[in-house]
């Protein structure tokens, strides 16, 4: 069944019940590194924890992050070559909680493997201690409706849905010089000024030594 005979079946969007998403758990043999990056780089804090795990969350509801350590678990040395989940994501306001981010958690040692302008969003991932990717965002319409329009109509996105690598240490350094975000974006796109020294690591397959390297813009 392809997606058009989905959503054209009877009664499909009729019938829909839209829930909202509300956590991720994880399955981990390093249940305290977890909670402690977590708190550090989301501000999560526990609700409840247990010796098999806790719950976690950074707002109002009664968690967000729950890691979990069942007994039996073993680390998977292949995970990165494997199927799975790939990151989970956060968003931001604006682009100075944003950096803010960047900036405190820099200091604590923490830095993203890979920043990415995908052109309706301004992207730092990070690696949390089981490999898990968190995105740390902003939308850079400030607006849903306008972002997703972008996305649909754009045709820079249609030839790049990736986006561009930038160096968040220089585009940190251009914001407390005085740039404007949107300078910044333009900059990304259109200028070497942020560029990266090496190709981030974006989590997957390790390219081969007679594999091509990634373009800093895809």
């Amino acid at each position: 069944m392809t997606i058009a005979d989905v959503q054209s079946a009877p009664g499909n969007q009729s019938d829909v019940r839209f829930a909202k998403f509300h956590h991720v758990n994880f399955f981990t043999t390093r249940l305290e590194e977890m909670r402690d990056w977590y708190h550090a780089v989301l501000g999560a804090e526990v609700t409840f924890e247990f010796p098999m795990g806790c719950w976690m969350t950074n707002d109002e509801a009664n968690h967000r992050i729950a890691p979990t350590a069942i007994p039996g678990l073993v680390d998977d040395p292949d995970k990165r070559i494997h199927t799975r989940l790939h990151h989970h994501a956060f968003e931001y306001g604006g682009f100075d909680d944003l950096n803010a981010t960047f900036v405190r958690l820099r200091e604590i040692g923490i830095v993203p493997k890979a920043c990415l302008d995908h052109g309706m969003t301004f992207s730092y991932y990070y690696s949390d201690p089981d490999g898990n990717y968190l995105e740390l965002q902003h939308d850079i319409f400030g607006d849903w409706e306008k972002s997703k329009a972008w996305m649909n109509s754009s045709l820079p996105f249609a030839e790049n849905p990736i986006g561009a690598f930038f160096d968040p240490a220089k585009v940190a350094d251009a914001y407390a010089s005085g740039s404007r975000f949107d300078e910044i974006h333009r900059r990304v796109w259109e200028t070497n000024d942020f560029h990266v020294a090496e190709m981030p690591d974006m989590g997957g397959p390790l390219p081969g030594p007679d594999d091509p390297p990634l373009p800093a813009k895809w």
